[in-house]
């Protein structure tokens, strides 16, 4: 068989199964979370959010609404080397993001089933 036949074979094989996936996949929240970054997002955007009173009023000083939460994590970046990931039970995570106006770096302490924000600062660029 000629290469070129081997090639629409594989092709439309290749084709055939990403149709099938797309049908069995549509409407479902697949996500591929490999990043470290990525998957330490993502495991504390499922938890529950607690935040310590610490943490409401450095929210309230800053003017940002606790209802933001989820998307200053989503444009988040984890800064590993701030972060505390060698504890046994909750690893505190120092997660760096922004808004329109401010830089922020968020303390957060990642539990089985809570995600607590210790506090929130205003970083100086």
């Amino acid at each position: 068989m000629k290469f070129v036949h081997r090639l629409g074979y594989y092709l439309g094989g290749f084709i055939v199964g990403l149709i099938i996936l797309m049908f069995f996949l549509n409407g479902k929240k697949a996500s591929c979370a490999y990043g470290l970054d990525a998957r330490v997002k993502k495991n504390i955007g499922l938890k529950k959010t607690k935040y310590t009173t610490s943490a409401l009023t450095e929210f309230n000083t800053l003017k940002i609404d606790t209802a933001n939460f989820k998307t200053l994590l989503q444009k988040a970046d984890v800064n590993f080397s701030a972060s505390q990931t060698k504890l046994d039970s909750c690893k505190i995570y120092a997660l760096e993001t922004s808004t329109e106006t401010q830089n922020l770096e968020l303390k957060i302490q990642n539990c089985d089933s809570i995600a607590r924000v210790l506090s929130i600062k205003l970083l100086e660029d």
